[in-house]
């Protein structure tokens, strides 16, 4: 019996060692250059500076909330690498190191969507179920209790979607309709099972949380310095800026600004198919707004 207890105690201490030498393989940077010159254009990449803007020139705006489904094909330079690469990274990964080391700040989405609350490094890891967790347990070889701390590792593929607050307007200095994203929201699609459930029962609750708010005009030095993969040619990759500043990406309206307080489509519409057609409403209005102001 001593001999099993010793084999399972020197098991778990080898798990604990195995799981802590992923997390530290996953930020290893290569030791030489991996490749034949030196990146540097993305490096000093300053965002396209917006026009400024008067209060006066505003005809027109109207608030309005997106849903970007990081799964479909136009956006997956968007949501992948779901594992740590040196050479590039995802949306996400690249905001939680900017929330990490203060570059950038984190805004509670349980509280608003108004950035009124901060949110922690440390906070945002719980909710991906991401902690360091301690165990107790006896030492194979001194035979006293000692503490093993797991670290926590983040799951990328969970984050299968971002949600997008923006603002549509029309500029009559310019007569111009145009468009300015104020934030972006990560959110985590799980499966969350019964005590005693495993995924090999498959019959978990699907759910979805919101992770955080970033303040986009905030957000955009470090995402313009941040290269996004280019299907097309290694050596001329975009930046996650030029992906949302020239609108390549897909996505559907899910909210817009409104008297019942800014209340979401699904809250008035009932089922899949009406959502999508109220959604189709929606930006069909933004869409036929402009032209109706012309005459041809």
């Amino acid at each position: 019996m001593k001999r099993i207890a010793f084999f399972l105690l020197s098991g778990s201490l080898l798990l604990a060692f195995s799981l802590s030498s992923m997390a530290q393989r996953e930020m290893k940077e290569p030791l030489v250059n991996d490749g034949i010159y030196e990146r540097e254009t993305i490096k000093q990449r300053i965002p396209i500076p917006y026009p400024h803007l008067r209060e006066a020139d505003m005809m027109w705006t109207r608030r309005i909330w997106r849903i970007v489904d990081l799964r479909e094909r136009m956006n997956h330079p968007l949501y992948f690498p779901t594992t740590r690469m040196h050479d590039r990274s995802s949306l996400t990964q690249r905001l939680m190191d900017a929330i990490k080391y203060n570059e950038i700040n984190a805004y509670d989405p349980d509280v608003d969507d108004e950035f009124s609350a901060l949110i922690s490094y440390d906070q945002i890891l719980t909710k991906l179920g991401a902690q360091d967790t301690e165990r107790q347990d006896i030492s194979p070889t001194t035979g006293r209790d000692t503490i093993i701390v797991i670290p926590g590792s983040i799951n990328w593929g969970e984050i299968r979607e971002l949600e997008i607050k923006e603002e549509w307007f029309f500029d009559k200095q310019h007569s111009t309709m145009q468009v300015r994203i104020i934030g972006i929201c990560p959110i985590r699609v799980y499966t969350r099972y019964a005590p005693g459930q495993d995924d090999l029962d498959m019959e978990g609750d699907l759910l979805k949380m919101r992770l955080f708010w970033v303040y986009y005009p905030h957000a955009r030095t470090v995402l313009a310095n941040t290269a996004v993969f280019n299907d097309f040619n290694d050596a001329q990759r975009n930046s996650f800026d030029d992906i949302f500043f020239k609108r390549r990406f897909s996505s559907y309206i899910v909210q817009e600004s409104n008297v019942f307080n800014n209340r979401r489509v699904s809250e008035y519409t009932f089922g899949g198919i009406p959502n999508m057609q109220e959604s189709e409403r929606i930006r069909n209005e933004l869409f036929t707004f402009e032209h109706d102001l012309w005459e041809y």
